[in-house]
Parts: structure tokens; C-alpha cells; sequence
């Protein structure tokens, strides 16, 4: 409550600080939101580029602006890396009300561009006509519309999965999964387990993805416009999940994991959990082998799924970079931007970023994901991860007051002060709450 009220009273000086000063501002604010490129061209001026993303610059982005400016003398461009939590969202979104170097921002969640475009910084594409977001990148790319507009190009493909220890399946006699359930993954999980090793863990990023995928399958409301949050899938995953943690012990205790801030990437490439549920952000720390240092071959399965009828599964496109749309070099912005959609991000593969274009070199992006440690993974499973899935994908479109809400009452019945069915229905109720 009291990081939300200091985050809150920041947001309040911001908006009075910009009140304060608009009436001075205005006529220059407006004008600063059209590009003046006029001056530059065959000017030799060089027009600098900030570009603000939540990936350390080590991996990757700091590879491409390297590129990119050794290519490009008259438009160089700058890297500034913000973490993609409340704080730094926070510090982001104070740069670009107030006017502080930030010509492109990449967002990572469709409630973020929202609130952006409610707030006037990010610019709405189609006034660019040059290039064709939905033929580079797919039908996925529908998801991040908003209002039947683009505000950004949703750059990477998002790729979710459960990554193996293949020598412990070896061990067990157990196959690569290619198409599963979580009573499925509750199997191997009990099969895997052994002193000082734990089934599965999960990183908390896409633990609740289960829920969603169901809300996506079933719709988030029912018929009559209340919340559908209370179906029996969701009591079903978060049972499934407790018997688990307390009856097989295949998995941490939320409770325990959330106290101990539980680094569970590291877990899993230490060889103390056999399965870990993340997504492709696990290679950035996989490939490093100083850090990581580990001695067996990592598999790739698909994650389960909750039922046969609900076949779908997070994943889609994500790194949607906005220009902002009070920059005063929008035009050039949006060169560098075309650019990097269409191959310039190559680099980023290293840190587990795939390019979503249809123009990128896949097979060069695979290479420099693996970089020297290709024979460390299972080629084959991931290959059938990256380019041979064909199931159904969502991305996550939830307000930040519903992911609250369902992570208190989840949680609440994970430390045992509530049944699932309470969960489910608490969450329903305060969901409908929130609808009216």
C-alpha cells in the first residue's frame, strides 16, 4: 500500500509540474510533436536518438545502436536501459511528459501503451505509410492494436516454454514433451523430484498465464457481463498447483518462494529443479556460462496446457517500440525503428530475443542465440519451439487492477487462508466489481 501511495503522490508532482508550465509550452509542445527533419536533410547535421528499453545493454541493444551508427553518421542514436517494473515504468513515463531525451520507448504490456497513448507520447503510425506492419509481422501482430491502430511495431516473438534438464529425463526414462497437460507436467514433475531437486519451478512472469488462457478461450465475462473468473479450470490449476507443493513436493511453496525471492532461473541451471516454466529470456543466462556454469543439455516442451479444450497458449509478438510523439525528430525516429523491426535487432537473439519479421534472418538469429554454446541444447525441441508450433497464441491484455486483484486472492489461498473455490469466486466478485 505504501509503494503504491508513494508511486501515486510521483504521478501527482509530474502532473502538477506539467500544468504549472503548459500554458507557456503549448504552442511549443505541438510543434515539437511534428518531425523537422526539413533543416537536417543534406545539412550534415547530426541528429541524435534516444532509444529507452528494459534489456541490459550488454545484450544486444547496445550491439545494434553500434551498427547502426557506424552506418548511419548523421542519425546516431543512444541507448538507455529502464527495468520494466512499477519504478521504473514510473521513470520512463516522467522522461517522456517531460520532455527529456526519449524518441523511441519499447513497452512491454498492452495496459502500458494505453496509459502512453492517454497520455499523448505515443505516436500513432499510420501517419507513416511506408511500411506494413501486418504483412512484416503476421496476424500476431492484431493483438497489439489498439482502436484498429498501431502506436507501435511489435518487434519479437514471444516465446513461452518449459525448459527440461535432458540428462534427469534421460535418467527417468521420460521423452521430450511435444503437446501436454499439467496433469501431464504433475507427472513428471513427481518423477523427477529427488533430494536437493525439485520437479518443476516456475518464474513468477508467466505463473499466472493458466488463468488467462482460459479468460482468452472462454471469454473474461459470461453472457450476463459478470466475471467468468470464477470457472472451474482456474480452482482446477490453482488445486493442481497446491497438491504439488504440499502432496508431492515436486514444487516450492509460493509462500516460501515469494519470502525468499527464490532465484529459480538459477535453481534450474544448477541442477536443483529439472523443469522451469519461463520463456526465452532463460538463454541470456543459460549462454552465460561464467555465471552459470552447468554440465547438462537443456530441452525444450511447450506449456501445458489445462485441458484438451482450452489449446491455447501465451506467446504472440512483445517489444513493441513506440516513437514518441513529441519528439522533434519523429521522421528519423521512425527510419531507425523500420530498420530495426526488419533485421536490425539481430544482435538482440543473444539475449533471447527472436526478430518477428518476415524479413529477418531466422536461421542467423537461432545461430546467435545459441552463440558457442549450441551444443549445449537440444536443437531439435527448440527448433520445434521456435519455428514448428502451429497452436494458438494470446498475448496477456489484463489492467494491472485485475492482476492485483487475482494475485491476492490466488495467493491467499496458496498460504492457506482461503479454498480455492473462495479464490476463484473472490476473484470473480471483485472483478464484476470492477466492471461496473
Amino acid at each position: 500500500m505504501k509503494r503504491k501511495m508513494a508511486m501515486l503522490l510521483s504521478w501527482m508532482l509530474v502532473l502538477t509540474m506539467l500544468a504549472a508550465c503548459a500554458s507557456g509550452n503549448n504552442n511549443e509542445g505541438t510543434d515539437a510533436g511534428k518531425s523537422n527533419t526539413g533543416g537536417n536533410e543534406g545539412s550534415g547535421e547530426v541528429v541524435n536518438l534516444t532509444m529507452w528499453g528494459g534489456v541490459p545493454a550488454e545484450s544486444g541493444p547496445q550491439a545494434v545502436v553500434d551498427v547502426w551508427n557506424a552506418e548511419n553518421p548523421n542519425i546516431q542514436v543512444e541507448y538507455v536501459r529502464y527495468v520494466n517494473d512499477d519504478d521504473g515504468n514510473l521513470k520512463l513515463d516522467t522522461a517522456l511528459l517531460t520532455g527529456q531525451d526519449a524518441d523511441l520507448f519499447v513497452n512491454y504490456s498492452i495496459p502500458r501503451v494505453e496509459k502512453r497513448i492517454e497520455m499523448g507520447v505515443a505516436l500513432d503510425l499510420s501517419t507513416f505509410e511506408d511500411y506494413n506492419i501486418d504483412e512484416k509481422m503476421g496476424s500476431s501482430a492484431e493483438g497489439w492494436k489498439i482502436d484498429g491502430k498501431y502506436y507501435g511495431v511489435p518487434t519479437k516473438k514471444n516465446v513461452f516454454f518449459v525448459a527440461l534438464n535432458k540428462d534427469a529425463l534421460d535418467e527417468a526414462g521420460l521423452e521430450i514433451p511435444t503437446d501436454w497437460t499439467w496433469d501431464e507436467m504433475r507427472d513428471y514433475a513427481k518423477k523427477l523430484t529427488k533430494e536437493g531437486r525439485y520437479g518443476l519451478v516456475q518464474h513468477t512472469e508467466p505463473f499466472v498465464d493458466p488463468i488467462d488462457s482460459v479468460m482468452v478461450k472462454e471469454g473474461y465475462t459470461k453472457e450476463n457481463g459478470e466475471s467468468n473468473l470464477n470457472h472451474p479450470l482456474v480452482v482446477q490449476w490453482m488445486e493442481t498447483l497446491q497438491a504439488m507443493m504440499s502432496e508431492d513436493k515436486s514444487t516450492p511453496p509460493l509462500g516460501e518462494q515469494l519470502t525468499t525471492k527464490m532465484p529459480v532461473d538459477t535453481m534450474f541451471l544448477k541442477g536443483e529443479a529439472a523443469m522451469l516454466n519461463i520463456g526465452e529470456w532463460l538463454i541470456r543466462s543459460s549462454n552465460d556460462m561464467e555465471a552459470n556454469p552447468r554440465d547438462f543439455k537443456i530441452a525444450f516442451a511447450p506449456v501445458p496446457k489445462l485441458s484438451e479444450e482450452v489449446d491455447i497458449t501465451r506467446g504472440g509478438l512483445g517489444d513493441y517500440v513506440s516513437v514518441n510523439a513529441k519528439s522533434g525528430h519523429t521522421k528519423e525516429a521512425w527510419e531507425f525503428l523500420k530498420w530495426y523491426a526488419d533485421g536490425g535487432m539481430a544482435p538482440m537473439a543473444a539475449g533471447g530475443r527472436l526478430p518477428a519479421s518476415k524479413d529477418a534472418d531466422l536461421e542467423a538469429a537461432t545461430k546467435s542465440l545459441l552463440g558457442d554454446h549450441a551444443d549445449t541444447y537440444d536443437e531439435e525441441s527448440l527448433k520445434r519451439i521456435l519455428f514448428e508450433d502451429q497452436s494458438e497464441h494470446f498475448v496477456r491484455n489484463v489492467s494491472q487492477q485485475l492482476m492485483d486483484v487475482r494475485q491476492e486472492e490466488y495467493e491467499k489461498f496458496f498460504l492457506g487462508a482461503q479454498s480455492a473455490e473462495e479464490a476463484a469466486q473472490n476473484m470473480a466478485d471483485r472483478h464484476t466489481s470492477l466492471l461496473k
